[in-house]
Parts: structure tokens; sequence; C-alpha cells
């Protein structure tokens, strides 16, 4: 990794999560502009990026050379749209999940980046964050024994979207970890959930992912929730973990548990449970800065554009699914969600 660069970034979006990348970047040396239509979410940030270029314009930023990556977290109904006009204007991109509202948008950002040689980077940020990483290490390295079954929770009282549902904007963080964990697809999606503040616009939703080895996860994500509760569950054959990412300590643990089988019958083995100790850094600031190196190296992100391409093919899937009340969506007969007037897929929002 590396703690400082050129000032060879613009920030696109200074509102509820773009100005935690302006305070990164900035304090990675490395931000050059901050682009929002909103004025006041520009002078909001003074502070924060002292001498920083600010801009309403989209275009002035793409028309700096000396911009090199262009950092995306505008609502998520514009992420194609201006990843594509960032890499067209040649510039390496960084867009938060989702990569597009629909997997042939995110297929075409894919496509342009190999094209033109660039980086496109997603911001799946748990992929970064040292206890997923560790958690991936345990898993990969056996220790737990063969996966059977993967749950998470991610439910909060908080920031109610209008431009798109619960299921997109929270679910992309555990779907990312699991198809991670399991290095692998899921075979199929099913995907149920309600409707309990705005029509079409989904506040819970359960989501059901089958894969090729015969393991199954849910993940079970809500914004209407009277507690915060951000927690995965990898069950093993052997062993099991759990990862909390609430709890100011102790974020991942590996417990003993499990079943047995003595003379042909089921018996439960409780050994105990192990605390696994992990760098306490920032995951954002260890997200920004490997963007930097990937530009500096050319390399290829942790969560590249397939990541990302990937995770839109299971929420394409899912929101098909929450269309047809649940119905289970194979991945060859993949998603295609019908679309409103406004052109965003149904159930997604404004």
């Amino acid at each position: 990794m590396i703690d400082h660069a050129d000032r060879c970034v613009a920030v696109v979006g200074c509102g509820y999560w773009g100005k935690n990348l302006v305070r990164n970047f900035a304090g990675l040396r490395a931000l050059r502009w901050i682009c929002d239509e909103d004025d006041s979410a520009l002078d909001a940030q003074k502070e924060v990026a002292p001498g920083v270029g600010r801009t309403q314009s989209f275009q002035e930023v793409l028309a700096d050379d000396q911009v090199k990556g262009v950092v995306i977290a505008t609502p998520a109904g514009l992420h194609f749209s201006q990843a594509r006009q960032a890499l067209e204007a040649g510039k390496d991109v960084f867009v938060e999940k989702p990569l597009a509202l629909r997997y042939a948008e995110g297929k075409e950002l894919v496509d342009l980046a190999r094209e033109r040689k660039a980086v496109l980077m997603v911001g799946h940020i748990l992929d970064y964050h040292p206890a997923v990483v560790l958690l991936k290490k345990v898993v990969h390295d056996g220790e737990l024994g063969k996966v059977r079954y993967i749950y998470s929770t991610r439910l909060n009282l908080g920031k109610v979207r209008q431009v798109e549902n619960i299921l997109w904007s929270f679910a992309p963080h555990d779907i990312s970890i699991i198809i991670g964990l399991l290095d692998e697809a899921p075979s199929s999606v099913r995907a149920m959930g309600g409707n309990y503040l705005q029509k079409g616009i989904a506040d819970v939703t359960l989501t059901t992912l089958e894969f090729p080895s015969g393991a199954s996860a849910h993940t079970f994500v809500s914004w209407l929730h009277p507690y915060k509760e951000q927690k995965l569950v990898v069950v093993g054959d052997q062993k099991m973990a759990v990862f909390d990412d609430t709890l100011p300590e102790g974020k991942l643990k590996v417990y003993d548990k499990g079943i047995d089988w003595e003379t042909g019958r089921p018996v439960t083995r409780q050994v105990g449970e192990t605390v696994l100790y992990h760098d306490r850094a920032e995951p954002l600031r260890l997200e920004c800065a490997h963007f930097l190196e990937c530009i500096r190296t050319r390399s290829s992100p942790v969560t590249d554009g397939e990541v990302g391409l990937r995770v839109l093919k299971v929420l394409e899937d899912s929101q098909t699914s929450l269309e047809r009340n649940g119905t289970p969506i194979s991945s060859s007969e993949g998603g295609g969600a019908t679309e409103d007037p406004a052109g965003l897929p149904a159930g997604v929002g404004r």
C-alpha cells in the first residue's frame, strides 16, 4: 500500500458517503478536485480538503489531464453513465457499489475498462476490512472444514433512501463477502421483502442463495429495525466463525463447535471459542490507498469490475425474484428486472 500520492484524484459526490471518501483521499494527499451539483456540499468540505479544486461541473473534472482517477459516490442511478464517461475520458474509475443498476450496463463498463486498459474498481468496502480479509484466509485454509451454510444480518434504523431499495443499498456488502468466501457464484437466488414506508421500495428483504458446491446462504437486510446489527456467521462441518462488525473488540471469533456422529447418533461438540486479532486500520482508508496503488502499478483491484459484476448479477436476479413474490431465479435464467417509466428496475426506486 502507499500512503501518499500526487494530487491526481477527483471525488464526484460529496454527500452522505462521498464526504468520507473526500476525507480519506485528502488524508492520503491525493485529492485534486471535489465535485457536486450542490454548492453547499462543496462548502462543507472546505476544512477537510483545503486547497483542493471545487466544481459543480463533472465535465470540468473530466477535462483535467492531471486527473488520473475519478471516484464516483453519486446516487446509484448515475453510476453507469458517469463511470462510462470517465472511462471514455481516459480516467481510472473507483465507483461506489452497486457498479450499475443492470447487469448489461455493468458488463459494458467492464468491457470498456478492459478495452481502454483502465483500472475499474467497485467500492465493496468490507472486502478491505482486516477482519474479513482474515476470515477469508481462515475459510480458504480449511480451518472450518467444508462450508455448509452462511447467514448475515445488516439491520439498522438508518438513512432511508429513495434512489434504491434496501436490497440494492445494504445487501451488496454481504453478497460480495459470501461470494468471496465460497469462491463461487450462486446457482439460484430467491428474495422476498416488504414495502412499508414507500410504495414499490422494499424496506426489508431476505435473500436465499444456493451454490453449486451445496452450500447455501441467507442475507437479511433492513433499514427499519430498532437497533444496529451487522453480523455474518459461517458454519463449516468442523468449526464455525462469526464476524460482528458492531463490536468494538473481538469482531472475529472462531468457535470449535459442531455436530459429531457417535455410533450413528448426532452429538453436540462445544469445545470453546477463539478471538482472532487483526489490524484495526480503517477499511475505507485501506480501500482508498488500494485504488491509488492500482493507479500507480496498473494492477487489478481486489474488487475489480468482474467482482462488481458478479455482485450485480446476484442483485439483479434477487430483484427479479422480489418482483415475482419470491420465485427462485436460476443463474442460467438471469435477471431482467422489469423497467418502470423512470428507467430504473421496478422496486429499486427513483
